[in-house]
């Protein structure tokens, strides 16, 4: 049977498909596929625009491996089956009073697509969620189950938290989890040249701070989270709120305007213009992991780059005077979001502060041209691709850009010399 990813950018005809229900189901099935001289992949929820998930041979579904092992109300460590999806687990993790840390503005993925590609939400002293990864279980291509944490295999628990599947298959996860807290979300428009001057202060003054920008608009729709008590008074987004802004304005409304503008692109301008303007100002208290995720409906292309804190302005008016002047019908928002540095060797925030931005066109519409610029720009600042995104990076431009990538390489020689976890998208980025 055909598998294809959420946004239709990827599809594989697998030899065989299979959903074990424990490591060593996963380790069998390793061995097996190794045996008949096939590839083996995991695949999570599809929510990866790039092919680091196809598999060609033997694709390992997460159906079965979805539950919460154990936790620890008092460290709050919690140990989690690697297929579990975040909008999942966090109802889960809330029944004991707990939360993860921080989360991304989707809430699909499973737990170990998450990590391995380093997904991550927006706040200057947050790392990603492959951060708060304490613990990891694996099965490595010689079908042993090992485990790995920072004080047991450290070189393969620094690789294996962002690891695109190229050392082995993640079985379990042990995360730090936080108390339960509540979040305060003001979003509001604001003219997009204030939001560019004052985006250090904005960035600093706020627990967690974002925003979106339509090309060909002036307008910045910001986002501001502040972390609160979990006992807190919740004022939540009335249903009618929700449904009108999270899915007639943004979901449904959006997908007829951008299939009108698909036929006519010289109305997407106007299309994005109009959607700004519609987006309200909105003030409400909720629950973090229900403040933090959104509806994604519309299907879209996407890709996004780390770089570093101070390129973000002149990189993002670059490109605004690139839309100015040219003739491009860009249909959907840059997204804009900050993320703390960490010491993890495939991390694009290793070692650096990032401004994270990400860039999107509606799947309808051609996108190659539009994503060749943000590349251009983005990558000349020292930015590094999302490794869930569209990039068109290699092996060795992405050796230039990650300085720990040519230990990954040489644990991954040493782990897989036979590429058992290979498929197409790994050989581009790692090498053959």
């Amino acid at each position: 049977m055909t598998w294809q990813n959420w946004a239709r950018t990827e599809q594989v005809n697998p030899a065989r498909t299979v959903a074990p229900g424990s490591a060593e189901e996963v380790a069998a099935e390793v061995k097996l596929a190794a045996r008949d001289g096939l590839p083996v992949k995991a695949v999570g929820s599809g929510h990866s625009f790039t092919g680091v998930a196809v598999a060609p041979g033997v694709q390992l579904l997460p159906d079965r491996l979805a539950g919460l092992q154990s936790v620890d109300n008092v460290t709050g460590l919690v140990t989690v089956d690697a297929g579990i999806p975040l909008h999942r687990l966090n109802p889960l993790l809330a029944q004991h009073g707990l939360a993860m840390e921080i989360l991304g503005d989707i809430d699909r993925q499973t737990i170990a697509g998450a990590v391995s590609t380093a997904t991550h939400g927006s706040g200057a002293e947050f790392g990603s969620i492959s951060t708060q990864v304490r613990g990891l279980e694996l099965v490595l291509a010689d079908g042993s189950v090992v485990q790995c944490s920072a004080a047991e295999r450290p070189d393969l628990f620094e690789a294996a938290r962002v690891s695109i599947g190229a050392l082995g298959v993640i079985t379990k996860v042990t995360l730090q989890c936080v108390p339960l807290y509540a979040l305060r979300a003001v979003d509001a428009p604001v003219p997009l040249d204030d939001v560019l001057e004052r985006v250090d202060d904005l960035v600093a003054e706020n627990d967690h701070f974002e925003f979106f920008w339509f090309p060909h608009t002036t307008t910045a729709l910001t986002r501001r989270f502040e972390r609160l008590p979990g006992d807190t008074e919740l004022r939540p987004m009335s249903a009618f709120a929700r449904t009108v802004d999270d899915r007639i304005v943004t979901n449904v409304g959006f997908e007829a305007m951008l299939r009108a503008g698909t036929r006519l692109p010289r109305l997407v301008p106007g299309i994005t213009r109009l959607v700004t303007r519609a987006v309200t100002a909105r003030d409400f208290t909720d629950l973090a992991p229900n403040v933090f995720a959104s509806q994604r409906n519309v299907r879209f292309r996407e890709g996004e780059y780390f770089i570093p804190r101070a390129a973000l302005v002149p990189a993002l008016r670059e490109l605004k005077h690139w839309v100015d002047t040219h003739d491009e019908p860009v249909s959907f928002p840059f997204e804009v979001r900050f993320v703390r540095h960490d010491d993890i060797w495939l991390s694009p925030a290793y070692d650096r502060d990032s401004a994270v931005v990400a860039f999107h066109q509606y799947h309808r519409m051609p996108h190659e041209r539009w994503f060749g610029i943000c590349e251009d720009v983005l990558g000349a600042v020292g930015g590094r691709p999302h490794w869930a995104k569209l990039h068109r990076l290699d092996a060795e431009g992405l050796r230039e850009r990650l300085p720990r990538f040519d230990d990954f390489v040489a644990l991954r020689d040493e782990l897989d010399p036979t590429r058992v976890f290979a498929n197409p998208y790994l050989e581009r980025v790692l090498g053959a």
